[in-house]
């Protein structure tokens, strides 16, 4: 488990949480993200586990939430499905092949 980039896995190396402008050396995204926050959470409201933050439209942007915690966690990285390859996958499950 780490702590890194939500968006190229680059572990962050400090025992100290990324500050506002902090970036990823990588991949050049923002640190201090509600992505990269332990209390971040799809099915929660807002995306936050914590009630008392404001919400927070862009979810992969710096903001300055007080409650951020740097989310140490398996790295997984985040695509988004190829629908070609998601549509001739089903077609071929359809067709039994």
């Amino acid at each position: 488990m780490t702590r890194h980039c939500y968006r190229c896995g680059w572990v962050w190396p400090y025992r100290e949480g990324p500050g506002r402008n902090d970036t990823c050396p990588q991949c050049r995204a923002d640190l201090r993200v509600c992505l990269n926050c332990a209390r971040y959470d799809v099915r929660a409201a807002q995306q936050c586990r914590e009630p008392r933050a404001e919400p927070v439209a862009d979810k992969d942007r710096a903001n300055f939430c007080e409650w951020f915690v740097f989310a140490e966690r398996v790295f997984t990285p985040r695509g988004e499905p190829d629908r070609a390859v998601a549509a001739r996958e089903a077609l071929r499950k359809l067709l039994g092949g």
